[in-house]
């Protein structure tokens, strides 16, 4: 015997609205629907459920029994419908988020504050290491990617920013060593370069002007370090070790503090896309759907150019 839950519903909401007649309103569906499952659940069960007049239903024995277990099944039913109606209203539940924890420091802390007080019902769980979650896999709900996306890509996106980037170094750095004038000069240079997911640098890509009279020149500085932790370099040319690839919107409390300056300020870096990637679903919790939200709100600034200094 085959019974479909469904038809137990449509059961439950008969006996509650009297007719069939208000119960296909409630239900939104035509009485003849309404009457062919009843009809079929009956057929199924072997026996009727109810004496059905023009003007009354009454049940037999046997439909006082099934009765019951419907009613438990349709109180479960409005359970989880306004379970899921709270979610929908409210954002609850565990969300688990991937991210580089230099990111999260330098661009989230505030964001990330604001959201565990607005939203106590969510729990949030961060994970800020360097590697590269699986989402699906790990039962991940959301991770933060820089750069490219792979072309292959089963994952859904949203580009959050555009990040603008320029080189920068501290003053006393570049007294001694001498600013250069040309991005040939960056070769004599100790470069803080971020290390790749392939084990090597990434070179130095600058451009000037547009059109047909634009200037590109790629290259590495002779000498330098590699890590894989941008606030690492950003701090390490605050303390005059070298020139470092950073972010505008990152580099504006210490080129206003007077401990980086721009080098090379008519060169521009390509910029860095930010992008939130999930496991692709027609329907994504709201909880998810707040906190990409509010990364966006908090990384709007990033793709404004650099501080103006003089």
């Amino acid at each position: 015997m085959n019974t479909d839950a469904d038809d137990l519903l449509v059961f439950a909401r008969v006996v509650e609205a009297g007719s069939l007649s208000r119960a296909a309103e409630r239900l939104q569906c035509p009485k003849s629907t309404v009457s062919r499952r009843l009809a079929a659940l009956e057929r199924r069960l072997g026996e009727k459920l109810m004496q059905r007049t023009t003007r009354r239903l009454n049940l037999t024995e046997f439909g006082q029994g099934v009765l019951e277990h419907a009613r438990s099944l349709s109180a479960e039913v409005d359970a989880a419908l306004a379970l899921a109606l709270h979610r929908q209203q409210r954002p609850s539940g565990r969300l688990r988020v991937s991210m580089p924890g230099d990111f999260a420091s330098q661009a989230l802390s505030g964001m990330l504050n604001e959201f565990v007080q607005t939203y106590p019902e969510v729990q949030l769980e961060l994970d800020l290491s360097p590697r590269r979650v699986d989402l699906v896999a790990e039962g991940y709900d959301l991770a933060v990617r820089m750069g490219s996306l792979p072309a292959d890509s089963q994952l859904g996106a949203r580009r959050l920013a555009l990040i603008d980037n320029g080189l920068y170094a501290a003053p006393d750095y570049l007294a001694r060593q001498g600013e250069p004038q040309r991005p040939e000069g960056l070769l004599q240079l100790h470069g803080l370069m971020i290390l790749g997911r392939n084990g090597e640098p990434w070179p130095w890509t600058l451009t000037r002007g547009e059109g047909a009279t634009a200037e590109t020149w790629q290259g590495l500085p002779t000498r330098r370090t590699l890590i894989n932790a941008p606030d690492t370099l950003m701090r390490m040319a605050c303390a005059g070790l070298g020139v470092t690839a950073v972010g505008h919107h990152y580099a504006r409390a210490d080129v206003a503090g007077g401990r980086l300056v721009r080098v090379l300020p008519d060169w521009c870096l390509p910029p860095t896309a930010c992008w939130a990637v999930f496991p692709e679903r027609r329907l994504m919790p709201l909880r998810t759907r707040v906190f990409i939200e509010a990364m966006a709100a908090a990384l709007a600034g990033c793709g404004q150019g650099p501080v103006q200094t003089g």
